[in-house]
């Protein structure tokens, strides 16, 4: 492997100290972020002055860019089949989605998609997206089961999850998001039983739950979480998005690694997520259609909470595979800073996923994954929908490199 020198960056964005686990965002303003290099050998990175003059080195130069740790998005749904774009139509006219789940759309619709569609079919769409996200800065990312709505079907959705990793350029991570919506013919409580004999049998890293009125209740959360204790496994859960079920206070009881959503979070709650050791993962792109509400992005980053940015790559309410984007609307409609958005979808992220670390931020010894975007951060939130990523490495291998940027990069 060919040691990288990625010289004269006017930014390189670096955590207030080494170390760190994670950010709470009320410290998201200490961020480092000083003109300079970044240098990589052997996968890992090296140090932050520009290699000596010699042969044996790649550089590329960073000359009026900023140099950032490769984006890590801690929510998504790959795999998946097909796409919703008909219901799509029906939320911007303003049908709530709960109304569309309860007629057959929604998670139960992707489910027949997934079911209909092969595995090779599956797979190919995912490594094209994953491709997508390559492009705009992931270089890790978190894939969920929970369209196979049966037993078979969740392992089967775990398995190509597990194949995707082996397919593509990023790091992955898998989750078991084994109670996502009720499956046909069965009852919640006699799904949960079916959940607590299926986990043992997959090999995810967190459990995870969608705690809403078509979907889950408290009681299940609770139990989802004595389940994911059992197993030595994270919980994770979807809390709070169409309604105030109050998931929050049961979440941090059960040990939570992270509650996502929250654009309905109880007032009350915010303050205990916050000072707790227990991630609040948002997800922007979910909350644009009709009259759904925002999340208290603001509010969560003042009280010092661990914040995370995530698409929720999805085919139905989040079609969106771009951070950039995500950090452009949590700018604009949570009122976070650019640093803030930054160390949400990067140590905050890394966190979540146990990855903080091996990855997440720009530290001597951590694996080599580095986005050079082509302006300074500020740019990322101002230019919205422009992709300001210039060039990716992932393990110390340039793995992307946008068309106009290419003289960066000798060959």
């Amino acid at each position: 492997m060919t040691p990288l020198s990625i010289e004269g960056a006017a930014q390189v964005v670096r955590p207030p100290e080494d170390g760190l686990p994670y950010l709470r965002l009320d410290r998201a303003a200490q961020l480092r972020v000083e003109p300079g290099d970044v240098v990589a050998d052997g996968g890992r990175i090296v140090g932050f002055e520009a290699a000596a003059a010699g042969v044996g080195v790649r550089r590329i130069d960073a000359s009026g860019c900023a140099i950032v740790p490769g984006f890590v998005d801690a929510h998504t749904h790959l795999p998946f089949a097909g796409w919703r774009a008909d219901e799509y139509a029906m939320k911007v006219a303003g049908r709530p989605y709960e109304e569309i789940a309860r007629a057959g759309g929604g998670i139960a619709a992707s489910a027949r998609a997934f079911a209909d569609a092969g595995d090779e079919e599956v797979l190919e769409q995912a490594e094209l997206l994953a491709a997508e996200m390559l492009a705009h800065g992931t270089t890790t990312f978190e894939g969920k089961s929970g369209y196979g709505l049966s037993e078979a079907g969740e392992l089967r959705a775990l398995a190509l999850a597990a194949e995707l990793g082996e397919r593509v350029v990023q790091t992955t991570t898998s989750t078991a998001l084994l109670a996502h919506a009720v499956p046909p013919g069965r009852d919640a409580d006699g799904w949960m039983d079916a959940v607590e004999a299926l986990v043992p049998q997959t090999v995810a890293t967190a459990l995870d739950i969608y705690v809403e009125s078509v979907a889950f209740g408290l009681e299940h959360l609770e139990r989802m979480g004595a389940i994911a204790a059992a197993n030595g496994r994270d919980l994770r859960a979807h809390v709070e998005q169409f309604s105030t079920m109050r998931s929050v206070p049961v979440a941090l009881a059960a040990g939570a690694r992270s509650v996502d959503h929250l654009a309905c979070l109880h007032p009350d709650d915010l303050a205990p997520l916050a000072a707790a050791e227990c991630a609040a993962v948002l997800l922007p792109a979910a909350e644009l259609l009709g009259d759904e509400r925002v999340a208290p992005g603001r509010a969560l980053a003042d009280a010092g909470a661990i914040g995370v940015l995530a698409t929720d790559a999805n085919p139905g309410t989040s079609p969106v595979v771009s951070l950039p984007l995500i950090v452009g609307l949590a700018v604009r409609r949570y009122r976070w800073t650019v640093r803030e958005a930054l160390a949400a979808i990067t140590l905050n992220a890394a966190w979540v996923l146990r990855l903080d670390g091996e990855l997440g931020s720009l530290e001597v010894g951590k694996r080599a994954d580095v986005v050079l975007l082509d302006a300074p951060i500020e740019h990322v939130p101002y230019r919205l929908g422009h992709n300001p990523v210039a060039l990716v490495v992932a393990g110390g291998e340039v793995v992307h490199v946008r068309p106009d940027q290419a003289w960066r990069v000798p060959a």
